[in-house]
């Protein structure tokens, strides 16, 4: 996190609206360049840009009405953006007087509800956006999609007999069966079991990468975000927060809106003097905190810390510095939410053998050693 010297505002850093942490040199297949949607006075998607490379999979994320779907949309073909140009293996589609149907674009689409038809078999429905081929082409196209996603014996099956994991996988072979250039895939886990996500998040991850295919998702599943994702953009209000590949969107988020919505958030508040931050949890080195410099020297900040950065440990009463007011169990840990004196209030993960009981006074203390995101207080 960067600021202005503590003689002026101190402001966070700009968001970023390009493609930060690309995955590399490969071209861009798809390309959004201010695209921008309304509908009525509400501005769903803001002058949005961003690039996508070659056999990259990069995820939408953000909370309801964030503009994700839309701007998946506006991809598909289902909706045509009211300014901006996108383009698709550098084709335009969309702007500058050019709109081509979603039938003529180069892309497949996964459905949030997979949309099989159920009077045709699994075969095909895998087969059925590629009928201009001929037959041993389509059988071949068919024998090989299924196997890739473990259905081989099922080509003759009812999707109304799979199992929600299987139609998923049904569908993301149909989408595949065209090659498209571009794979765009709506909430694709969120009528999964709870169970079956995890699975089929590294399956899905897993048949992208097979296929090379260069692939777009839509959630709000922050975990499903940061597992399956080569790079993440945060959305809110219709514009990229942040992009970047998952660990560093987690870890060093450029906004308290990333903050806050990747995983849970809690800030220590301090004043930077002579290279160390003054903070509830005691004195921090300005250099255990990201881009915090003498330059910045009687700036106040908060420091952002999460569950798995800090520990709640008993101590005599005089050595506390808060209290435990709820837990919540995960079965492998407990996650303690921590009101600490100064009225910060903070969570703390421990290992599930560690128990604390409630209203417990303890000593909460940093047990980190990568560097802290800050910003302005």
């Amino acid at each position: 996190m960067t600021a202005t010297p503590p003689s002026t505002a101190v402001d966070p850093q700009p968001r970023t609206t390009g493609t930060a942490e690309s995955t590399g040199e490969d071209p861009a297949v798809l390309e959004l360049d201010g695209v921008t949607r309304q509908f009525g006075a509400e501005t769903a998607v803001a002058n949005l840009s961003l690039s996508v490379q070659e056999g990259e999979l990069l995820t939408l994320l953000g909370p309801s009405g964030c503009g994700k779907t839309t701007t998946l949309r506006l991809l598909a073909g289902l909706d045509e953006p009211d300014a901006g140009t996108i383009r698709v293996a550098g084709n335009r589609v969309a702007g500058e007087g050019t709109f081509v149907k979603p039938e003529e674009r180069d892309v497949g689409l996964v459905f949030q509800e997979f949309a099989l038809f159920p009077h045709l078999s699994v075969g095909e429905n895998v087969a059925f956006g590629i009928q201009d081929r001929s037959d041993d082409e389509i059988d071949q196209r068919v024998t090989d999609l299924l196997e890739l996603v473990g259905l081989g014996d099922y080509a003759d099956a009812s999707p109304e007999d799979l199992s929600g994991g299987q139609r998923q996988r049904v569908a993301l072979a149909r989408s595949l069966a065209p090659e498209p250039d571009v794979l765009l895939l709506d909430e694709p886990f969120s009528n999964l079991d709870v169970g079956l996500r995890e699975e089929m998040r590294r399956e899905v991850r897993r048949i992208i990468k097979e296929t090379g295919v260069t692939a777009v998702s839509v959630t709000h599943d922050q975990e499903e975000a940061l597992s399956i994702s080569d790079r993440v953009a945060v959305i809110d209000s219709g514009q990229i927060e942040q992009i970047g590949r998952p660990e560093i969107v987690f870890q060093q988020p450029e906004s308290r809106f990333v903050a806050e919505f990747l995983g849970q958030a809690g800030f220590v508040s301090g004043t930077l003097a002579d290279g160390c931050v003054d903070t509830p949890l005691g004195p921090l080195s300005a250099d255990r905190i990201d881009g915090l410099g003498d330059e910045y020297d009687g700036a106040e900040i908060d420091v952002l810390v999460r569950p798995d950065d800090i520990r709640a440990v008993p101590a005599d009463p005089a050595g506390t510095n808060g209290r435990i007011v709820d837990r919540q169990y995960t079965g492998p840990s407990f996650v303690y939410t921590v009101e600490l004196d100064s009225g910060a209030v903070l969570h703390c993960e421990h290992n599930h053998a560690e128990e604390l009981g409630m209203d417990k006074r303890v000593r909460v203390r940093l047990a980190t050693d990568h560097p802290l995101a800050w910003f302005p207080a």
